[in-house]
């Protein structure tokens, strides 16, 4: 067709939102295993963008979802491979394509070298660091000797004490419930993710209440993440020692001191909180006032899991880490890993739930190494080694 007859873009159809319209109109032409995550993907990309009519698509709009994708793959607690992110950018530029046959726009802006080439960098062997069963095993086994010592030993000073019972249930979260670090630790200039408190964790049945990646419009964002009895067990044990005085109380409470001073600070004025402190500790006036602190950070909870991974390295000989080269327990290593050996075991249902994947398919995507690993086995068992010449 001669781009002089090329159909002008009609966006009068669709009412109020003619993107969403051309997404109900494109779903009908997927079929598949896939249909279910593209279109996941793309409700994310236009709730994420408050896209509503297509003179807000253009090259800068696909570029910065580009960016978006490099931040995701590249942050500490990500859940985005670089492989990932380029298979979701495939998608929106698929979506587009069909826009432009289907008259909503002139041309596609997400099909240009300059748009693509702010994604992640595929390398032949990407980085999939995760926990191994091993490390798990070996963080928890290493925290609760800490705590078992205090029993044995003169004891440490309270602050002490609840500090060796924290970093076991941070581990034992992590490790045993396939959460994100932001969805249980707070995370800074994000008003919306702070932290979970005791409110968020029924230990009798097994559930942690987080804020999940959900972003479309029609479904709720809190979901229930599974609590195992062990990883139960080590937040039970901590509670007691913490002694939240409300439900409101941060799970992880943080240990920095202007942030509690605000915190209290928020409830009372300045001069009056400087009155306060001259009779009792920072601690003691939250308590007292049930003025919930501020939740540790996810930067915090990487501290904390660098501290740790340092004395793991001492304890173990087997067990190498270089937390000043990056090298450490990472918050969301914890939930790759517990998807891994999941998934490895052959339990990829319980890999998903575990992990809240939307579908399979996001399960499927996530371990696909495996699933290359098994294949490559199973095909040789079938074929047999072969006879000798």
């Amino acid at each position: 067709m001669d781009s002089s007859e090329r159909r002008v873009p009609d966006r009068s159809r669709g009412g109020e939102n003619t993107v969403k319209t051309a997404l109900h109109r494109y779903k009908k032409t997927l079929s598949g295993r896939s249909k279910t995550t593209i279109d996941h993907v793309l409700s994310e990309w236009i709730a994420q963008f408050d896209l509503e009519s297509f003179d807000q698509i253009d090259r800068d709009c696909c570029r910065r979802y580009g960016e978006y994708l490099d931040d995701q793959a590249r942050a500490d607690d990500r859940n985005l491979s670089a492989a990932t992110a380029h298979t979701y950018y495939a998608y929106v530029r698929a979506f587009l394509s069909f826009c432009v046959r289907d008259g909503y726009l002139e041309t596609n802006p997400a099909d240009t070298n300059d748009v693509d080439e702010f994604l992640p960098r595929i390398t032949t062997r990407p980085d999939r660091q995760f926990w191994t069963a091993k490390e798990r095993e070996r963080a928890l086994r290493f925290c609760g000797k800490r705590i078992d010592r205090n029993l044995t030993t003169p004891p440490l000073p309270p602050e002490l004490q609840l500090d060796r019972y924290r970093d076991r249930a941070i581990v034992s979260v992590l490790g045993l419930t396939g959460v994100r670090g932001a969805e249980v630790f707070s995370v800074p200039r994000d008003d919306r993710r702070d932290g979970i408190t005791w409110s968020d964790v029924d230990i009798d049945g097994n559930v942690l209440i987080v804020l999940g990646k959900v972003r479309r419009e029609d479904k709720d964002p809190y979901q229930e993440a599974q609590l195992p009895p062990r990883a139960a067990s080590a937040l039970e044990r901590y509670k007691r020692v913490l002694e939240p005085p409300t439900d409101e109380w941060p799970v992880f409470p943080t240990n920095h001191y202007p942030s509690k001073r605000r915190a209290l600070e928020a409830e009372f004025s300045e001069t009056r909180v400087e009155t306060m402190l001259r009779r009792s500790s920072i601690d003691e006036l939250l308590r007292e006032h049930e003025v919930p602190p501020p939740a540790l950070s996810t930067n915090g909870a990487r501290s904390v899991l660098k501290r740790l991974s340092a004395k793991l390295d001492t304890a173990y000989d087997d067990l190498e880490y270089d937390p000043e080269n990056g090298e450490y327990l990472k918050p969301h290593g914890a939930r790759r890993g517990l998807g891994h050996e999941l998934y490895k075991k052959g339990h990829a249902e319980v890999a998903q739930k575990s992990l809240r994947h939307t579908s399979m398919d996001v399960t499927d995507e996530s371990y696909q190494d495996i699933q290359a690993g098994e294949t490559a086995k199973a095909v040789d068992d079938i074929l047999g080694h072969g006879e000798d010449e």
